[in-house]
């Protein structure tokens, strides 16, 4: 378990008198009348072994959503809740979202999967005293103590699902109704900017202010390069899409940004404390926002929009470089600075051609501000890390765009964090002190920006970050590149658990508990280092695959992703589609996995190869698991919001989720 939240003073236990001193009549409008939720119904259907798909459980080979496969309908609360929560749950540190419940209902073999969202705020250990009734159509038909799921042997297709909570015996607002998927996804439809174009990387943010997960969609053209590859690439766009399908925007980067998996990293989180996502993205002149208007605003006032910079080459090694944040709700740019660390000299990064300059990755974080942890999340962009490496920490607060810190391996006492960066990056508060840190693979930089430890072991692929050994807080799995190999380190002190080297480059690894073996520690795996125990390096089975992982069926071992495929670890599939397809080339990864919906399970959100449409995927297997959504986990929403960076990598939570695990500490967050 994460150390800092076993012992903080911060945690809040919410108590029901609480809740109605500080939401009666609105938050839970039954505060100080008898609640109506005392009788178990049990979740309506056995746990599945986790070995097959559930009954309800098959793919369509269809492509397009039936009329009942709305989300949500909002409404009166009397008749399927506001469209949004109220806002003031919680009293903690970390400014997280103030989602709606995210109910979410699929036509099942045996009637209708109903699934829903624990707040991080209201979690309770004892589980009586946080229950949900489950109406339908108006009607409650059970009342949940054991999850946050439940299988309607009655439900029909054209039934309407409301949940809300019980908390203390006190009855909270319905949320918005939910009417059954007809099959286990979600069909948004998508406009290719043009032929060539395909969906490519996603990000999640709540873009609207309404309470559910919408998400960024970045389109990736045919001709998109890796930075070691020369050739001009068409332009990058990035849509905004709700999840009910509504398209909100098209941003065009324009031909001063290149095309390919290392260049535009996408931040993507609700920055200034108003409801809605913001887009935070590396721009140039030529850049158009969501309205369709060149960038006007600070650095980019007066510039040449006409300018194109790159050279025959491809590359774009001279011109401005500029951040901007643009509104989730329109696209609209709200602020545009000079990218925190400047190109300068081309060849100070490790080549002259403009290969290791254009690294980048890009993410959010809770770091500190000046020193002082907040709890207010920032803007990560990463530039280098093959030799130099820079991570900046940028704050969107109140209008305005700047920066909070800048870490530079350039700097006296950072030498050695030089060439200390993987194809990826993510965050975790390593340390207890309520700032995350920011971990590029070898190298942990504190919160406040300044260096904190490193390995030494040099460049890696791909990375994993959480309690991969149970009780020991924070680890980083890393596989080598020049070192071969790959290693598990504890996150505060770089110091290893195990370390092994050799073997050529290991391109892809995977870490999490994914099935029977050494429960002490997770699944370190990989093609060179074969699968150890991250604690120990002992061998262990079953392997945790190269690729994605995603919580997806009854039991709490992790499940393998791989593009549309999904399968248990120790064999057997649960989930294929034969009309979609991966993407990012030979990483074959999904635009996006997240706990967008439902219960703290994620949802796979995978292109159609027709590149016309992304498909929302869902888990309908009813689980006895009771966890608070994940995206109220500081460490699993900073990850999310990392996994679109370069050679994506799934996002893992704080704490310890396996068989046997501990109960979850309680999130020490307020939404707003």
């Amino acid at each position: 378990m994460q150390p800092n939240h076993a012992t903080r003073s911060k945690v809040i236990q919410i108590s029901a008198l609480f809740l109605c001193a500080i939401g009666a009549g609105v938050l839970f409008p039954a505060c100080g009348n008898s609640g109506s939720g005392n009788t178990t119904t049990g979740t309506g259907g056995a746990v599945s072994s986790g070995g097959a798909v559930s009954s309800g459980g098959a793919v369509s080979s269809g492509g397009a959503v039936s009329s009942g496969g709305a989300i949500s309908s909002g409404g009166s609360p009397g008749a399927g809740g506001a469209t949004k929560p109220p806002a003031g749950g919680g009293t903690g540190h970390f400014q997280m979202e103030n989602l709606d419940r995210g109910v979410v209902a699929v036509v099942v073999s045996g009637g209708v999967y109903v699934g829903w969202r624990m707040f991080g705020y209201e979690y309770d250990t004892t589980a009586s005293n946080v229950t949900y009734n489950v109406y339908r159509d108006g009607s409650k038909v059970a009342n949940v103590t054991d999850s946050t799921n439940y299988q309607d042997a009655s439900g029909t297709a054209s039934s309407k699902y409301t949940v809300t909570a019980v908390i203390n015996g006190t009855e909270g607002a319905q949320s918005p109704a939910a009417t059954p998927w007809a099959q286990q996804y979600q069909s948004i439809a998508t406009t290719p900017p043009s032929s060539g174009y395909s969906p490519n990387d996603g990000a999640p943010g709540d873009l609207d202010g309404d309470g559910k997960l919408d998400i960024v969609l970045k389109w990736d053209p045919s001709d998109s390069k890796d930075n070691s590859q020369s050739g001009v690439t068409g332009d990058v766009y990035i849509d905004g899409y709700t999840l009910a399908g509504t398209k909100l925007w098209r941003i065009d980067l324009g031909p001063n940004i290149r095309a390919g998996a290392h260049y535009t990293q996408m931040s993507v989180y609700d920055f200034d404390g108003d409801g809605k996502a913001e887009l935070a993205v590396k721009t140039a002149p030529g850049t158009k926002d969501g309205t369709g208007a060149y960038l006007s605003k600070g650095s980019a006032a007066g510039a040449d929009n006409s300018a194109v910079y790159r050279n025959s080459s491809g590359y774009i090694l001279t011109g401005p470089e500029w951040l901007t944040v643009f509104a989730g709700d329109t696209g609209k740019e709200l602020g545009t600075v000079d990218y925190p660390v400047q190109r300068g000299n081309v060849g100070s990064w490790g080549d002259t051609y403009g290969n290791r300059l254009d690294r980048y990755n890009g993410g959010m974080a809770f770091v500190k501000d000046g020193g002082t942890a907040t709890g207010l999340p920032s803007i990560i962009q990463q530039r280098g890390y093959y030799t130099r490496l820079t991570v900046s920490a940028l704050t969107y607060r109140n209008g305005v765009l700047a920066k909070n810190w800048v870490f530079d391996s350039n700097d006296p006492g950072n030498s050695s964090a030089a060439g200390q960066g993987d194809h990826s990056c993510m965050a975790a508060d390593t340390d207890g002190d309520l700032g995350q840190e920011i971990i590029t693979g070898p190298l942990t930089i504190a919160s406040d920006g300044k260096f904190q430890c490193t390995d030494g072991i040099g460049h890696g692929d791909a990375m994993h970050v959480s309690e991969l050994v149970v009780g020991k807080g924070i680890s980083v799995f890393s596989v080598h590149e020049g070192a071969g190999g790959g290693d598990c380190h504890d996150g505060a002190t770089c110091k290893y658990y195990f370390n092994v080297t050799g073997g050529g480059d290991n391109g892809r690894g995977a870490a999490d508990y994914v099935g029977v073996g050494d429960d002490t520690g997770a699944s370190c795996s990989s093609s060179h280092t074969g699968n150890l125990n991250c604690g120990t390096g002992a061998t262990v089975t079953p392997s945790a695959g190269s690729n994605f992982l995603i919580y997806w069926d009854a039991d709490e071992w992790r499940e393998i992703e791989n593009a549309a495929s999904i399968t248990k670890a120790s064999g057997g599939s649960l989930l294929s589609c034969s009309q979609c397809s991966g993407n990012n080339s030979s990483k074959n990864t999904p635009t996006l996995t997240a706990d967008l919906l439902g219960d703290w399970r994620e949802e796979l959100v995978v292109r159609e190869t027709a590149n016309t449409a992304i498909r929302v995927y869902t888990t309908t297997d009813v689980t006895k698991r009771r966890i608070y959504t994940l995206m109220h986990d500081p460490t699993y929403r900073a990850q999310v919001a990392f996994e679109n960076a370069s050679y994506n990598q799934p996002p893992h939570p704080g704490f310890h989720i396996g068989v046997g695990m501990a109960d979850p500490p309680k999130p020490d967050i307020f939404v707003k």
